[in-house]
């Protein structure tokens, strides 16, 4: 797991959860003030927000230093999406098509970046090198059987670990009244490019650190158990809170670049949706 100030896949999924808590609003007739001509600039920018979907939130994330590491740092998350047609999303991050929504089932694409990992991130990184930051192509799965969704997603990195990441999970969610309340588990898979550039450990590299030597093949790294809540206070404001439990499995848990397999995180985020 890359640092969290550089970190870009706790990063999409905070946004991507702020994006899915969109409120749950009827549809607005008219502003009269549209066909008068009598709105103000603030009036005029606020109902541009509106039809673009704007979002915007901020709050905070607990989390390990890198993946595999034992220690944990606090980092500030500002938050900042918009919606341009039904098809294109927008946030400091990354770009989501969404190509297909039928039935249940939608596929949506991201382009993006992955910020790769610094040796100065952590003492216990010193002696391996930096990871270069690449372009992250994504594309994401599901098929909603309320109250239960299936995901599965795919990350090219180009450039950095030029390597690849599968995802598979099931989510759990059902409301009460104003109240969001999701759980579910995943797993995650990782080719040998993405296994090596994090958990391998060359012959040089292990001169330079003190680690052990050690080869990271591809397969499943790490499982993953989150919790998490959503509370809409009215049609613009909301907050949200998540838990989430991982464990480093494979060759990630064996890697001496690891500290410790037990990998917990907390998010708490607010948000206004114009």
């Amino acid at each position: 797991m890359p640092h969290p100030l550089r970190r870009k896949h706790g990063l999409i999924f905070i946004l991507g959860l702020l994006c899915a808590a969109a409120p749950l609003r009827a549809a607005e007739a008219e502003d009269p003030r549209l066909a008068s001509g009598s709105l103000s600039w603030f009036d005029e920018v606020e109902q541009q927000a509106h039809e673009w979907n704007v979002k915007l939130g901020a709050g905070f994330v607990v989390s390990p230093k890198f993946e595999g590491a034992d220690d944990v740092m606090v980092m500030p998350i500002p938050f900042a999406s918009a919606d341009f047609g039904p098809y294109i999303t927008v946030s400091p991050m990354d770009v989501t098509i969404n190509a297909l929504d039928y039935d249940g089932f939608s596929v949506k694409g991201k382009i993006g970046s992955s910020f790769g990992r610094d040796s100065s991130d952590d003492r216990h990184l010193h002696g391996l090198g930096d990871i270069d930051s690449g372009l992250a192509l994504g594309l994401d799965l599901a098929y909603n059987l309320e109250p239960v969704e299936f995901t599965a997603s795919l990350e090219k990195t180009i450039g950095g670990s030029n390597g690849l990441t599968a995802a598979f999970g099931v989510q759990y969610s059902v409301p009460v009244g104003q109240f969001m309340f999701s759980i579910g588990p995943s797993i995650t898979w990782a080719d040998s490019n993405h296994m090596e550039s994090y958990f391998g450990v060359t012959g040089r590299q292990s001169r330079k650190s003190g680690l052990s030597r050690f080869d990271a093949d591809a397969g499943f790294k790490r499982v993953d158990l989150e919790i998490s809540g959503m509370y809409m206070f009215d049609e613009h404001w909301m907050v949200r809170g998540e838990v989430s439990f991982g464990a480093l499995i494979g060759d990630t848990a064996d890697s001496p670049v690891s500290q410790t397999n037990f990998q917990p995180s907390t998010m708490f985020l607010v948000g206004y949706q114009f």
